[in-house]
C-alpha cells in the first residue's frame, strides 16, 4: 500500500496518473496546500521542501520499514522501478525517458509554474515576466510537438515521461496556449487524455476537491507565495 500525499496540482496529478496506470493500491491523504497544510510537521518529516507530492511505501522492496519519497520525478522513477512498469527496461530507453522526464522536471513546470504566477496571481501584471514565461513556455510547447511529429509518446511506449508532461498541459488555455498550434502534441494530449487511467486519476481529483476550489486565493497566497528561509527555520 502506498500512502498519496496529494492536493489537485499538476504534480499530485502526476503521482495519481501512474498509480491508476499501474494499479497500484494507495491511500490518497490530501493536504490542502491552499490552507497551508504543507507545513505540518508531520508532513514536513516526509517532504522537507514542504510540497507536494509524496509519499510513503509501506512495503520496500528492501523489505525494511517504511519508505518516504519526495519530488514528483523521484516518486515516478521509484514507482516505476518497484512495478517494473512504465520506463523502458533496456539502458537507452531508459535514458531516453529520464532524459524527457528531467526536462519536464527541469523545464516545462518551472516555466508553466512562472507562466501561471505571472499571467495569473501576481499582485502587479509585469510585461516583461508575462512576455518572458508565456514565450518560454510556447517554446517547450514547440520542443515537445516536435518531438512527437514521428512518434506516438514521448520516449517510445507510453511512459514516466508522458505521465510527467501531460498535467503541465492539461492547463495550457490558462497558459495562454493553443493546441491547434501544436498538432502533434494535440494529437498525443487527446491520446492521454482518453486514457481510463487518465480518466479514474482526474475523478480522484474531484473526489478530493469536489467544488475546485482554488488552490491560490487572496488567503492562501501567504502560503503558497513569498517564503523565505524564516519559514524553514521556524
Amino acid at each position: 500500500m502506498i500512502d498519496l500525499y496529494y492536493w489537485t496540482t499538476p504534480n499530485g496529478h502526476k503521482i495519481t496518473l501512474f498509480l491508476e496506470e499501474a494499479h497500484v493500491p494507495y491511500r490518497i491523504v490530501p493536504i490542502n496546500i491552499g490552507k497551508g497544510e504543507q507545513f505540518a510537521p508531520d508532513f514536513l518529516r516526509i517532504a522537507p521542501n514542504n510540497r507536494i507530492p509524496a509519499i510513503v511505501d509501506h512495503a520496500p522492496a528492501d523489505g525494511g520499514g517504511p519508505l518516504s519519497i519526495f519530488e514528483s520525478g523521484a516518486i515516478l522513477l521509484y514507482l516505476a522501478d518497484k512495478t517494473g512498469q512504465l520506463i523502458a527496461p533496456d539502458l537507452r530507453g531508459r535514458n531516453e525517458t529520464l532524459q524527457w522526464l528531467f526536462w519536464q522536471m527541469g523545464g516545462l513546470g518551472p516555466m508553466a509554474g512562472q507562466n501561471h504566477h505571472f499571467t495569473q496571481y501576481a499582485p502587479e501584471k509585469l510585461p516583461y515576466a508575462i512576455d518572458r514565461y508565456v514565450k518560454e513556455t510556447s517554446r517547450l510547447y514547440a520542443v515537445l510537438n516536435k518531438r512527437l511529429a514521428d512518434r506516438e509518446f514521448v520516449a517510445g511506449p507510453y511512459s514516466i515521461a508522458d505521465i510527467a508532461c501531460y498535467p503541465w498541459v492539461v492547463p495550457h488555455g490558462r497558459q495562454r496556449q493553443d493546441l491547434k498550434d501544436f498538432p502533434h502534441l494535440k494529437r498525443w494530449f487527446d491520446t492521454i487524455q482518453a486514457r481510463p487511467a487518465t480518466v479514474r486519476a482526474y475523478a480522484r481529483a474531484k473526489e478530493v476537491n469536489p467544488d475546485n476550489q482554488a488552490t491560490v486565493n487572496q488567503d492562501s497566497a501567504r502560503f503558497l507565495f513569498g517564503q523565505d528561509a524564516s519559514t524553514v527555520s521556524r
